[in-house]
């Protein structure tokens, strides 16, 4: 693809995504250790009119005596006791889920809502800011290697190869390296 029918195919793809999104009964976003769903519900809803349940891989969010609102597998795993659930001004349900994997993105919140492309996830600098040292350039390295995915072009580890390769080949010109194979 040229890069204009490029943009136009990730263009649209957006779109795609976005309307997809705005069709779910929740909104909801996440950063590397957690995901955030918002619910709307009636007004003057009370916790003791709700059914919520948090499970480890699964999710159900119902006004009592109703069917859920939203219900299904998770896309991951949850920390049960880490996540919680409160009412919002009495008209929305705010659901905290703290991942178990804090290293990768999520597709969707249940395996039954469409999918977004994680590849186009760009993290908050600020939240970026705010991870532990080892931690930021775990995920500055995965940014890096996604781009150059997309790219089509080696990744950080295939260029360090790369580098280290040149490197010999520069302190051993005696040596034939026409015949080498780099992988």
């Amino acid at each position: 693809m040229t890069p204009e029918e490029r943009e136009v195919h990730d263009k649209a793809q957006k779109e795609r995504e976005e309307a997809e999104q705005a069709e779910l009964p929740y909104k909801w976003r996440q950063t590397l250790q957690d995901v955030d769903v918002t619910i709307p519900v009636p007004k003057g809803t009370r916790g003791r009119d709700l059914q919520v349940e948090l499970k480890k891989k699964h999710i159900k969010v119902a006004l009592k005596g109703q069917p859920a609102i939203m219900e299904g597998e998770l896309c991951k795993e949850i920390k049960v006791d880490d996540s919680t659930w409160t009412i919002d001004n009495q008209e929305e349900v705010l659901v905290h889920l703290e991942k178990v994997n804090q290293m990768t993105w999520w597709e969707n919140v249940v395996t039954s809502a469409p999918k977004i492309d994680t590849k186009k996830i760009q993290p908050e600098n600020s939240k970026l800011d705010e991870l532990d040292g080892e931690t930021r350039a775990m995920v500055e390295k995965m940014m890096f290697d996604q781009r150059q995915k997309a790219m089509n072009q080696p990744d950080s580890d295939t260029l360090r190869k790369q580098q280290v390769f040149e490197s010999f080949k520069n302190q051993h010109p005696e040596m034939d390296f026409s015949k080498a194979q780099f992988q």
